[in-house]
């Protein structure tokens, strides 16, 4: 772990300007001014120095980042940053310099001159009094205070206490948080508001006992449903905003372990972490001088968000809060353990989601129904769509003309014309109900669209009633797979499309086998996990209006179709327009041999040219030989969807 933090700074060092008060990386596209982009790329490297340096680490160049602290503060110096103001990215980077004040005044306090202190502390303390965003920014004016108090500046603490009551009333019981008044339940509740509520549980506990313990009792029952986020090797499911600080997603283990939280054994919070680490520095984040890039699995522009600049990245260095502990201290003297068995579905209401761990831990989906982003850039994508996978991610768009732009993986997008398509961007009405996820959304006003998402590992299963005034198309997408090897066969027709390589394999199937099957290229750099993708993806087309047919042409009232829909009405005609769509979906990773499906033979040995998931039996499926588990039936939908769906069995 020392290792990664001084091995990702030192390629900084050169780049530092002439005063060390500023790190121009690149060209900064941020929503905010050159001269805070630059403060933050000087100061998030500290997130990774000051534990470094509390723990007994070297590193050497320390003078550099003082004199930048002194030069930067200084309102007659050229690199001055600038007053923190209200709202403002200053306050963000402010709390990286208070924990280093905190836990390693040695290497940025105690050298500096008198003057040069006191410039500093005027800086800081104008920070715990500006206006921040209602949200996890209340915490940077307390980490401020922590410290300018470790350094025996005197400030007026109320402004500290009332930021700390309004982040307390963001609990939400079981040990989640809203990241403020929002929908998001994502990684700001792990890396942001446990995060740093951990360190001023450990560094303030002594004079806010009863705040510390119950910052420490949440963190606790977080870490049981946050477990399920993460594979057993170690990757995290890519969710939400943010991705580009990518290895931040594990830092709330190694601030379990700064505040002394036993959630889990020792063993398997370093194990947690330490697998996270590691496969992080197996993919190619870095560019040609050693700089964290803009992305997730590799440099990707497109999934920046509007307050990402060159420097943002390094937030991941959040991660390397555990090297402020002693060696003797359980975390590093316990031997690393693997992660714990755990259900195959769990759900977590709070979340709006489901998490289905498949391959036998080496492949983590998570469903998701109750939670959107209209701020943030490719919200809809971020926080929207209906999967999320560890191993196929999830795509954000390239533009809005056709669905190649639009890169609709693991949704369903509907379009009035052919050529502009609207996904599910802000579900409503989310309810949770035996493991069954159901979101309603409105594309147009006069279009409505239940959806139910059911776990069924190794698939999902999605059900839609669509309700619509006009005529639709639609499109409806599997996980994206990785073009670049060759894939074998992979027909796509009648009620399917798939893609089948050794990269993975990834199966939509209609269940009433109404929709047509295409493979759907997407745009170069719209994937998070890799940059070429193919989409299987299911066409269908919706009429408006009353009548006797469903949404494939075909009178609804067949066999099968069974009994009469809500309302009392024709399944797939209940009202103006209503269609009721069904389809199960499948991405397996190819990384070794797997459990069974539900209806499936224990698998055989894979051939030696053949990734273990093509071994598991050779069912062929109707809807086009498809080899490996079974996709669930209409049977499965019918006993799991509420009354009032047409899904008969006889």
């Amino acid at each position: 772990m020392r290792e990664l933090v001084t091995g990702l700074v030192e390629p900084l060092v050169p780049r530092l300007s002439p005063g060390r008060a500023r790190l121009r990386l690149g060209v900064n596209a941020a929503h905010y001014p050159d001269a805070a982009a630059e403060l933050e790329a000087f100061a998030r490297p500290l997130w990774g120095l000051a534990p470094l340096a509390a723990g007994g680490g070297s590193f050497g160049h320390w003078e550099l980042w003082r004199a930048g602290l002194a030069a930067g503060t200084d309102p007659g110096h050229e690199e001055f940053w600038g007053p923190v103001t209200d709202v403002d990215q200053r306050l963000v980077e402010t709390a990286a310099i208070g924990l280093a004040l905190a836990i390693a005044p040695e290497r940025v306090w105690d050298p500096l001159t008198g003057r040069e202190r006191d410039r500093l502390a005027a800086w800081l303390t104008g920070a715990l009094t500006v206006r921040p965003a209602d949200n996890n920014w209340h915490f940077f004016p307390v980490l401020v205070g922590l410290g300018l108090d470790r350094a025996g500046v005197r400030f007026d603490p109320a402004p500290v206490r009332a930021h700390l009551e309004r982040l307390e009333s963001f609990a939400l019981g079981g040990g989640w948080y809203s990241d403020g008044p929002t929908a998001q339940r994502d990684y700001y509740v792990p890396f942001a508001m446990h995060y740093y509520g951990l360190v001023y549980a450990a560094l303030a506990g002594d004079h806010d006992p009863g705040r510390a313990e119950r910052l420490r009792e949440r963190a606790a029952s977080f870490a049981l449903d946050f477990q399920h986020w993460f594979t057993r090797d170690g990757d995290a499911v890519p969710f939400g905003r943010s991705l580009t600080y990518r290895f931040a997603q594990g830092a709330f283990w190694g601030a379990l372990a700064f505040a002394g939280v036993e959630a889990l054994p020792w063993g398997e919070v370093r194990g947690h972490l330490m697998r996270h680490l590691r496969r992080w520095r197996e993919r190619p984040i870095l560019d040609a001088a050693g700089l964290l890039t803009v992305g997730y699995g590799y440099a990707q522009p497109t999934l920046a968000e509007q307050y990402n600049a060159p420097g943002s990245p390094y937030w991941a260095l959040k991660a390397s809060l555990p090297l402020a502990l002693p060696a003797e201290h359980p975390f590093w003297t316990a031997a690393e353990e693997p992660a714990r068995p755990l259900a195959e579905v769990g759900v977590q209401p709070h979340a709006g989601a489901a998490l289905m761990r498949c391959e036998q831990g080496r492949q983590v989906v998570m469903l998701s129904a109750g939670q959107h982003n209209t701020w943030v850039r490719h919200g809809a994508a971020k926080y929207a769509k209906f999967a999320y996978s560890t191993h196929f991610g999830f795509s954000v768009p390239g533009g809005s003309w056709g669905l190649e732009q639009g890169a609709f993986d693991s949704t369903l997008a509907l379009s009035d014309d052919g050529t502009h398509w609207r996904p599910c961007e802000v579900p409503r009405d989310f309810s949770v109900r035996d493991g069954l996820l159901h979101a309603r959304w409105s594309p147009w006003p006069d279009v409505e669209v239940d959806t139910w998402l059911l776990p069924h590992p190794p698939w999902h299963l999605r059900v839609h009633r669509l309700r619509t005034g006009r005529r639709l198309l639609s499109a409806e997408g599997a996980c994206a797979g990785d073009r670049a090897p060759p894939a074998r066969p992979a027909p796509a027709g009648a009620g399917h499309a798939r893609v089948d390589s050794p990269a993975g394999l990834c199966v939509i199937e209609d269940l009433t086998g109404a929709r047509t099957g295409e493979l759907v290229h997407a745009l170069p750099g719209t994937n998070v996990m890799v940059p070429r993708t193919v989409i299987p993806t299911l066409r269908g087309e919706h009429g408006p209006g009353f009548g006797e047919h469903g949404s494939d042409g075909h009178r609804s009232d067949g066999p099968g179709s069974g009994g009469r829909g809500p309302g009392g009405s024709r399944p797939g005609t209940g009202g103006p327009g209503e269609h009721w769509l069904a389809c199960a979906v499948l991405g397996l990773s190819g990384l070794g041999p797997l459990e069974p499906g539900p209806h499936e033979p224990g698998p055989q040995e894979p051939g030696p040219h053949e990734p273990g998931w093509h071994a598991l039996g050779s069912h062929e499926s109707p809807a086009g030989g498809l080899r490996g588990p079974r996709p669930p039936g209409i049977e499965v939908v019918s006993a799991l969807l509420p009354d009032g769906h047409p899904f008969r069995v006889p």
